[in-house]
């Protein structure tokens, strides 16, 4: 089979596109034929080898994809060949066949294509899981989201208008304001002129943002801060800007406001029936027509350098995929 190849450090171009071994099944595995891979942002640090978790070398990059089951290992139950499912392997999915195990699949609805359930889990799980755990997220209050054109965080907005919050949608620049806004935020704040503590107080009265989502750290969370409100809670997504900043805690004293780390892997292994329960539910809400993921490009595999490079040089908006097969 075809799969896309990590063998040395560094930036997209190093991959190759090859021929492999097609996957086999373990006893507790399926083997998913790929229709569509999503890129996220961590795989593009993976590549880099700056990633936390770094596979041996060499190694397959992709976290998740769609497609249909084509065997099964003997302990598999509730799933079986010919299934349609989201698939989350957590490595080895740009590749024409994956093998997954069984807590990583999901039965996707009818109404879903492939494209959709590869750009679905990340992003809406980590996001929910942020807003609903971490930040305890509360009708009416301010929700502030930083890198909101992004994958996750187009999903925290949707999600924040879901649960009855005013969302301030952030970005770099008009052109990805104008791209957001057709989720209908409450607000829209570009801060490539770094003044973001002062825009945020304008917009809320001068209170600060009760919850801010933060996926890209550096200045920005220097900034944030500075203009949260009392009692309010920073998110700790990620560090998109390259910068992993020190937080001063002093201002958390003054303010009363709370740091919280969001780590989706360590929910999931810790609280499994908690990550299942929230699954669910963002199924229920795409279900009934409330969660609509924007998948802005899909590449060819063979483009798969010009897919990763809409990553590094920061032109990301919404979700990007790789085409493996036609539906």
């Amino acid at each position: 089979m075809k799969a896309i190849v990590c063998k040395t450090y560094g930036p997209p171009e190093n991959l190759a596109l090859e021929e492999i071994d097609d996957p086999v099944a373990a006893e507790n595995e399926a083997v998913v034929q790929v229709y569509s891979a999503s890129l996220n942002f961590p795989d593009g640090l993976q590549i880099q080898g700056k990633y936390q978790f770094q596979p041996p070398m060499p190694f397959t990059p992709g976290s998740e994809v769609g497609g249909i089951i084509t065997s099964v290992g003997e302990n598999i139950q509730n799933f079986a060949v010919g299934d349609r499912v989201m698939a989350t392997p957590g490595i080895g999915g740009l590749a024409e066949q994956v093998a997954v195990k069984a807590d990583g699949l999901r039965k996707i609805p009818h109404s879903m294509d492939f494209k959709t359930a590869a750009g679905f889990a990340m992003i809406y799980t980590t996001s929910y899981y942020a807003l609903k755990q971490r930040a305890q997220l509360q009708p009416g209050e301010t929700l502030l989201v930083l890198g909101a054109s992004g994958g996750v965080g187009l999903a925290a907005v949707e999600l924040g208008k879901l649960m009855g919050a005013k969302v301030i949608a952030a970005a770099s620049s008009n052109e990805k304001l104008e791209f957001v806004n057709r989720l209908n935020p409450d607000a829209l704040l570009n801060y490539a002129d770094g003044k973001l503590k002062e825009r945020v107080k304008e917009l809320t009265g001068g209170t600060g943002a009760d919850v801010i989502y933060d996926p890209v750290g550096g200045d920005l969370f220097d900034q944030s801060c500075r203009c949260i409100n009392w009692n309010g809670r920073l998110l700790v997504v990620g560090f998109a800007s390259g910068r992993i900043p020190e937080y001063k805690a002093n201002l958390a004293l003054l303010k009363g406001s709370s740091m919280v780390g969001v780590f989706l892997g360590r929910f999931r292994k810790e609280e499994p029936a908690e990550y299942e329960k929230n699954f669910a539910e963002l199924l229920e809400m795409y279900d009934a027509g409330k969660l609509k993921p924007i998948i802005t490009e899909s590449f060819a595999i063979t483009d798969f350098v010009d897919a990763f490079n809409v990553f590094t040089e920061r032109k990301v908006m919404g979700k990007v995929t790789l085409e493996l097969k036609k539906e």
